[in-house]
């Protein structure tokens, strides 16, 4: 029997979170609905969902304090469910760690589209892993290793979600070449990722936030261009 990815939807509203149960059901997904931010907190360890559907309007603890919580104590992905439309909430919201967010209402189609987009993203195919040999890249102070899906820096591992360790990674991979936002969303995320390319710069701001500027080398912004991974000759 294969078994069920689990999906935790965290809505108060109990009519659009049954809904949204029924539209994933149907696509053989296991969920559980909680209705506040502390049972979310509770729950996320007892349940250990593959993915978490989290309205930002909560009882108590909002949606974006349980982002960052959760985010903190892991690297599951997040899709953010609000009625806010505004630029500045969704890149707060990616700035906090969601890795998606969609717009209410939305259409049931779209909810699941981008549920199981997300779930392909972050849960890479296991057998290539282990095919593949010598996906690492090696800087002075600092090693990704895309195998086992790990950083290192300065001698410490470092806490990456897997989008994020995937960019470090390609943009190291090719070092002083440049790339344009739109051929990062490409690579990285696939062409059939629903956003916009400010996606790719909440990710570079968090990338640099955990590995600083090394003298080495730099995840440089190139302007009106992109980003590229810039090695110095020191």
């Amino acid at each position: 029997m294969v078994n069920r990815q689990k999906i935790m939807i965290v809505d108060d509203d109990e009519n659009i979170a049954e809904l949204i149960s029924l539209y994933l059901t149907k696509e053989c997904f296991d969920t559980r609905i909680v209705h506040d931010g502390e049972s979310a907190m509770r729950e996320f360890d007892t349940y250990a969902p593959n993915l978490v559907l989290l309205d930002l309007m909560l009882p108590g603890i909002d949606g974006y304090q349980v982002c960052r919580e959760l985010r903190q104590r892991s690297s599951v992905p997040i899709i953010m469910l609000s009625a806010k439309g505004e630029v500045f909430d969704k890149v707060l919201g990616l700035e906090l760690g969601a890795d998606d967010y969609i717009i209410k209402p939305f259409d049931s189609k779209e909810l699941v589209a981008r549920v199981k987009a997300v779930l392909r993203r972050f849960q890479p195919d296991k057998s290539q892993a282990a095919k593949s040999t010598g996906k690492i890249v090696e800087y002075p102070d600092l090693i990704v290793n895309q195998t086992n899906y790990s950083v290192i820096y300065k001698g410490e591992t470092i806490d990456m979600p897997p989008k994020e360790l995937e960019l470090l990674y390609f943009l190291a991979s090719s070092p002083n070449q440049v790339f344009t936002r739109e051929q990062l969303l490409d690579h990285i995320w696939g062409y059939e990722y629903i956003g916009d390319t400010r996606t790719v710069d909440v990710h570079i701001k968090r990338l640099r936030e955990k590995i600083k500027e090394n003298p080495y080398w730099a995840l440089t912004t190139v302007w009106g261009i992109g980003y590229k991974f810039e090695v110095k000759n020191v």
